[in-house]
């Protein structure tokens, strides 16, 4: 792909704002072990168990111990139980938890109206101006970590740098009840050493293209020019270009638009098998999946939609911590979300699946001129 001489003005680091990135640690898995302590030192999956779905079912988080047996989010909930048998199974409550994570958002709102909720476990918050009228960002954090675990008992990372991108990656690199500061002279040491998986947009699809290339590391990518980043990976590599120079000066939006992306299928001759279901969610997810891999978008709240033959509509949601990234794992959601609620006594006229709640990827506009 040739994009011919670029010309642009080229965006300009901007050190002025102080952001947090605020990520609770093993979210829903916290919140189960902290209102029952007699589990709270066993691994703890959020899933229904295995030998009650069939062995369906996906992991929607797990807590730290469960971690160390190779437990994550969005694995199948039997293979989850074949690596941790002796794993805690809770079928996991997201009404309770969206209680809680409003809980926390009362608690941001004391600093800052400056607050971008990214899902119910993580938001960013701009501190730069605070209504601590406290202009160290480390202490704002020290200050927000310390009330949400005296009020609520729960555990938080922070990650604090200048921009977005660099808060969200420096709140995972000290997990759990970390904190990470980056500032604009430690920045360029901490990009080069970050692992190329660990810039947003870098998936399991694609990294074996930056291997390939050689890309192993933020130090790697920045041996790359922009034109050879753009040939390679189009407007994903004109974000990383930038990125790993520490430039992603998109602010902090308190009225974040809620996005979701997705498809329907109304049905000339009504379904009444669950073969003919299933065969209709994994047709949904595939196309859904290359609807959001074209725009390069990740969420990680999947919706079905079942309406029946008598017009009776119903909508199911499943939230996972890591974001659905393929459409093997849009089926394993959508499926269970199927099995729980749907049902065959009456028949299917339309299916939909919806993902959304995305990650945060806003790509600085391409300023071209071909010649």
């Amino acid at each position: 792909m040739e994009y011919g001489l670029l010309r642009f003005e080229d965006p300009k680091i901007d050190c002025s704002r102080k952001i947090l990135h605020v990520d609770m640690d093993a979210f829903y898995a916290s919140i189960e072990a902290r209102d029952n302590p007699s589990i709270a030192h066993k691994p703890i999956i959020i899933a229904k168990h295995p030998s009650l779905t069939g062995g369906r079912g996906i992991v929607s988080t797990c807590n730290y111990l469960a971690r160390q047996f190779g437990v994550h989010s969005a694995m199948p909930a039997i293979e989850a139980y074949r690596l941790c048998p002796q794993a805690i199974f809770v079928q996991g409550n997201m009404g309770y938890y969206r209680q809680v994570s409003q809980q926390i958002r009362t608690i941001f709102s004391q600093y800052t109206d400056l607050i971008e909720p990214l899902s119910l476990d993580e938001a960013y918050l701009d501190v730069t101006e605070n209504k601590k009228g406290e202009s160290s960002a480390i202490r704002l954090a020290q200050m927000i970590q310390k009330q949400i675990l005296d009020e609520l008992n729960l555990t938080c990372s922070i990650g604090i740098s200048y921009n977005k991108f660099i808060a969200k990656i420096a709140s995972d690199y000290q997990k759990p009840f970390g904190m990470t500061l980056v500032t604009p002279e430690s920045a360029p040491l901490f990009l080069q050493s970050l692992p190329i998986e660990d810039f947003y947009g870098v998936g399991k699809k694609s990294i074996h293209h930056f291997h390939r290339l050689g890309i192993f590391s933020g130090r790697d990518l920045l041996t790359y020019s922009l034109n050879d980043l753009m040939t390679h990976f189009g407007k994903m590599g004109y974000s990383l270009y930038f990125k790993v120079r520490g430039i992603h000066n998109s602010p902090v939006c308190a009225q974040r638009e809620r996005k979701s992306k997705g498809r329907e299928m109304t049905f000339q001759y009504f379904l009444d098998q669950n073969d003919q279901v299933e065969q209709a969610v994994e047709q949904l997810s595939r196309k859904i999946m290359a609807d959001l891999k074209g725009k390069d978008l990740l969420g990680h709240t999947l919706t079905l939609k079942i309406r029946y033959d008598d017009f009776e509509t119903i909508t199911r949601q499943l939230q996972t911590a890591d974001p659905i990234d393929s459409w093997e794992i849009c089926l394993d959601l959508a499926s269970q979300l199927w099995q729980t609620h749907g049902q065959l006594n009456k028949c299917i006229r339309l299916l939909g699946i919806a993902i959304s709640q995305f990650e945060d990827q806003t790509i600085e506009p391409i300023k071209l001129e071909l010649s």
